[in-house]
């Protein structure tokens, strides 16, 4: 039985992926704070938990991350802007993530098909910004992308059969999304969750370092 991890496991989406992971027949690991205590702003919090992980792991998603952190909400506009929110963006949405990255890469299988897909936003993306504002998120998850596509780079050199990539799973309707949602369209978790294992079951080691949307298609930098 090939074994999964999922970072972020007692979210909405990280719970779903989870349990779909399951029914497909996986082994699912889970790690998150709330249950674990896992604090993936802290490096010693991340190296303690991975490494009492044996794996190998051929699959693992990082779906940690937030949108409102200590009361910050998205700008609307740069007078908004604050150090203090970006500084706690940039923590939860970028170093976090990238710690995970560093310690997750003993934990993948060296001659054998593996993915390692972190959970980024469209609104991430330079080239798709069309409305501003929102901008220590955003920032924040373009810097993501940037760490998995360095990432990707450096596992090709050492685990040519890896796929690592970000992935944007479309607006989902979970307690992350709740105040924001507006009159934009959402899906359940459980739908997202298929979306997105559906796309990395399509991946093969040419997209590594891609950034994809739900549906599989490429989401420009």
């Amino acid at each position: 039985m090939q074994q999964a991890l999922v970072i972020g496991a007692s979210g909405g989406i990280g719970s779903a992926l989870s349990s779909a992971l399951i029914e497909k027949g996986w082994q699912v690991t889970g790690l998150s704070r709330s249950i674990d205590g896992l604090d993936i702003t802290s490096e010693a919090s991340v190296a303690q938990h991975f490494g009492a992980l044996a794996g190998p792991f051929n699959r693992i998603i990082i779906a940690s991350g937030a949108l409102e952190i200590e009361g910050h909400a998205p700008e609307k506009a740069l007078r908004q802007l604050s150090s203090e929110a970006m500084a706690v963006q940039f923590a939860v949405n970028t170093i976090g993530p990238a710690l995970v990255l560093k310690h997750a890469i003993r934990l993948l299988p060296r001659d054998d098909a593996a993915v390692l897909a972190a959970l980024s936003a469209r609104v991430g993306s330079i080239g798709d910004n069309r409305a501003g504002g929102w901008h220590s998120y955003r920032a924040a998850k373009a810097a993501l992308n940037q760490i998995v596509r360095g990432s990707a780079i450096e596992l090709g050199r050492t685990h040519k059969q890896t796929i690592c990539v970000a992935l944007h799973p479309g607006t989902v309707a979970t307690a992350f999304t709740e105040k924001y949602l507006g009159r934009h369209p959402a899906v359940a978790p459980a739908e997202a969750a298929a979306n997105l294992l559906g796309v990395l079951d399509g991946l093969s080691p040419a997209d590594s370092g891609g950034f994809f949307d739900w549906a599989g298609k490429s989401v420009p930098w």
